[in-house]
């Protein structure tokens, strides 16, 4: 069973370590910015950090790489509002990014929350994968309080922020994929071939009833496991290869099984 998780095991270790760099140039009609790294990978997500004054700092901007040449080591970066922190009460700066700040990549990285079909899955994986795990309960409850059933990428985004879990796992159909919680950017995608006896949707926890709302998105029961996570994945992911494959390989294994 453990070298199922050797490759899963190399990638947390690759990404645990917060990346820490400068900022080369900032564009904020087309709102992307630049960096140069040794290595990174697409999807990564993190923190454009303004220096105010001495040892005074504020996060202007959430960024996620959506680029990267190998031959510049310059890494592009899309940025967009951050607003983790958002309080009414306090004032708000009008500062903008310059070069030589601060970015602050793979933030949270070290913790990670997986979404899976049955407690054996769950507990097999949370065993094997070195990391530190955030339970699945906290997110049902998340999730119950904002009344749905059927998880929404907001509620990822609302997880991150409560939590601060950078990695998220999701078993489909023998295989784990890890994603980066804020861009939602699939980081790798790894063999796991286990027995799946039993179905919880929408994932295994152990909060016995999800609350959803009267109407609107995500307020009703979900029906299915793989196929909502596929196309949740599918939609932050829309020219992944190897996910496009894994799909077309599930969808005509189900239509055999019909």
């Amino acid at each position: 069973m453990k070298h199922i998780f050797i490759l899963l095991f190399l990638v947390l270790g690759l990404n645990a370590t917060m990346i820490k760099t400068t900022l080369l140039s900032v564009d904020y009609n087309k709102n992307i910015a630049t960096v140069k790294l040794d290595r990174v990978d697409v999807g990564v997500s993190g923190f454009l950090v303004h220096t105010i004054a001495q040892n005074h700092t504020s996060i202007l901007q959430n960024v996620h790489v959506i680029s990267y040449d190998k031959d510049t080591k310059i890494a592009t970066l899309a940025m967009n509002e951050f607003n983790a922190l958002h309080n009414n009460a306090l004032p708000s700066g009008k500062w903008k990014a310059v070069v030589g700040d601060k970015v602050e990549l793979a933030f949270g990285y070290s913790r990670s929350m997986l979404i899976a079909p049955s407690e054996e899955i769950y507990h097999r994986i949370t065993k094997s994968v070195q990391t530190q795990w955030v339970h699945i309960d906290i997110f049902a409850t998340i999730i119950s309080y904002s009344g749905h059933p059927t998880p929404l990428k907001e509620d990822f985004d609302a997880m991150n922020v409560a939590s601060s879990v950078g990695l998220l796992f999701i078993y489909l159909d023998k295989k784990l994929y890890t994603v980066d919680i804020k861009s939602f950017v699939i980081l790798s995608i790894s063999d796991a071939p286990l027995v799946q006896d039993t179905l919880k949707l929408p994932f295994y926890s152990r909060v016995p009833k999800i609350n959803s709302n009267w109407w609107g998105e995500g307020s009703s029961e979900l029906e299915v496991y793989e196929p909502y996570y596929f196309g949740l994945l599918k939609e932050y992911n829309p020219n992944n290869k190897e996910l496009l494959e894994n799909i077309k390989k599930f969808e005509a294994k189900d239509i055999k099984n019909d």
